[in-house]
């Protein structure tokens, strides 16, 4: 992969007009504040619920935004991705609520939830391996054989201006905020929210987070441009994918830092998420929050945002023990 030069491709426009053209079909979730676990972590914790929001996860914004952006024409062909789970529910779910035909790639091991989320929208999903590449490559295929529009998880700018929305809100939500903690995959969330937060509020600090097990951004960031992941084992699967190539740019000119977090840090703060905040967390929602608790050092005193990006959880799938 290689990284685009030239200007971001979304701006604070493109983010404030997605706002108004999702309005309808999105929840504007709300900010919980948790008295019990702001006081153990000594900050002011804010999570912004993106557990609640309609398919369980902040894609519901980005999915409707691109397709609710196409051309009557472009909208008569259908829309084609590929994801792990959330993204193509919501493109499922996006579809639907225009009338048109979705096709959804699938990795083999996504979490059998997430599958049968995309099952409850009419849609059957085509099952592929788990790598970057093999998604991609069902995706071109399936697209070639319908001659749907691509929407990509990440990519596709209008997903990405969906996505930054929730930036938003923090902004509209939380009086006085200092900082932010976005979980890190494709990159559609973090670069989103990091073009509307430092448009806004530049003095606002927005700090990604990632699991250790798939640590892609944090090496692309080291490298300079991106890097493929090594694996796609971590239990935060909306998670196992590769930096884009138009996210990576605004993450590394906009990003104040990147925290890595284990898997039991991400567990653990699964649990403390439900039990503290009475909130569902699934592993990828909870990452944020890990990278809060291993650092909470850096965010003494500070009105902190967590964003949990999703809540779709199989219990079958972990353990939510303290390790």
């Amino acid at each position: 992969m290689s990284s685009p030069t030239g200007p971001p491709v979304i701006t604070l426009d493109d983010i404030r007009s997605a706002q108004q053209r999702i309005a309808d079909y999105v929840v504007r979730t709300p900010v919980i504040n948790c008295e019990v676990i702001s006081k153990r972590l000594g900050c002011g914790v804010s999570f912004k619920a993106e557990n609640l929001q309609h398919v369980g996860a902040f894609k519901a914004r980005g999915a409707v935004n691109a397709v609710m952006s196409l051309s009557e024409e472009d909208a008569r062909r259908g829309v084609v991705t590929h994801s792990s789970g959330n993204h193509a529910a919501a493109i499922a779910r996006a579809a639907g609520l225009r009338g048109i035909p979705a096709f959804i790639v699938m990795p083999e091991n996504a979490s059998p939830k997430k599958i049968a989320a995309v099952e409850s929208y009419g849609v059957s999903p085509v099952l592929c391996g788990p790598s970057t590449q093999q998604r991609e490559q069902a995706a071109a295929e399936l697209q070639q054989r319908t001659g749907a529009i691509l929407v990509h998880p990440f990519e596709t700018p209008a997903v990405m201006a969906g996505q930054g929305t929730v930036g938003l809100e923090l902004l509209e939500q939380v009086s006085g905020l200092e900082a932010i903690l976005v979980p890190v995959g494709g990159g559609g969330l973090l670069a989103g929210v990091l073009v509307a937060v430092k448009t806004i509020r530049p003095e606002v600090k927005v700090y990604a987070v990632e699991p250790a097990l798939a640590d892609d951004t944090a090496r692309s960031l080291k490298a300079g441009s991106p890097q493929p992941p090594t694996r796609y084992d971590t239990v935060a699967d909306g998670l196992r994918t590769q930096i884009g190539d138009h996210t990576f740019p605004i993450i590394e000119s906009l990003v104040d830092d990147l925290f890595l977090v284990s898997e039991a840090s991400i567990l653990s703060a699964m649990r403390t998420i439900a039990e503290d905040a009475h909130l569902v967390a699934e592993p990828s929602g909870a990452v944020a929050f890990a990278g809060l608790i291993d650092n909470a050092d850096r965010f003494a005193g500070r009105s902190t945002a967590v964003i949990i990006s999703g809540g779709n959880l199989n219990f079958g799938d972990c353990q939510l023990g303290r390790n």
